[in-house]
């Protein structure tokens, strides 16, 4: 899905009454699940009450985290949740979304940073080169116990030169899956 970054780009989705979500985009109801993907692709949506017309999105947002929250593994700790509650009310609670926007802003901006330091520093780095020196010398020994194996890394290592160097981490993540399915058919 495309990145809706305009007004005019933004998705909009209706709740009605039964509780139901509907993506007026795509003509289709859709859950919290869907939405929460939609977060993830940065595409841009707002939720309206369908009968009143009134904007919903901060609280479909607020419920899409308490279920995060309630079914996966927790981010937001307790004392964090504490402090949060606690500003309610206080002379600072006009702040503290200002406040909060650009921490995570910041923390996005760090994120990104740091895996493209990593990325660059793979290449360069003595350990990464053994590592990677490693892996071949175990898909040869794979190889010689698995039948096919040896044309399977051919074609590996084909598609590798072919990558770009962006493709590299995605390429190595492939190798490592193929690996594992590998040694999984030898442990049986």
């Amino acid at each position: 899905m495309a990145n809706a970054g305009k007004d005019g780009d933004t998705v909009i989705i209706k709740k009605y009454a039964n509780r139901r979500l509907y993506n007026t985009r795509t003509s289709s109801y859709i859950t919290l699940d869907h939405l929460a993907q939609m977060v993830k692709e940065n595409i841009e949506f707002k939720v309206l009450d369908a009968k009143t017309g009134a904007d919903l999105t901060h609280t479909i947002l607020t419920q899409i985290i308490m279920e995060e929250e309630a079914s996966g593994e927790q981010m937001l700790p307790t004392n964090f949740l504490r402090q949060l509650i606690s500003m309610y009310g206080n002379s600072m609670q006009a702040l503290l979304p200002g406040y909060l926007e650009a921490s995570m802003e910041h923390f996005r901006e760090n994120q990104v940073k740091l895996r493209k330091a990593i990325e660059d520093s793979i290449g360069a780095n003595p350990l990464a080169q053994i590592a990677q020196r490693n892996m071949e010398l175990f898909k040869a020994a794979t190889a010689a116990f698995v039948p096919g194996a040896v044309q399977a890394a051919e074609a590996e290592k084909t598609a590798a030169a072919a990558a770009p160097a962006d493709d590299e981490l995605a390429v190595l993540r492939k190798q490592m899956a193929d690996m594992q399915k590998k040694l999984d058919q030898l442990a049986r």
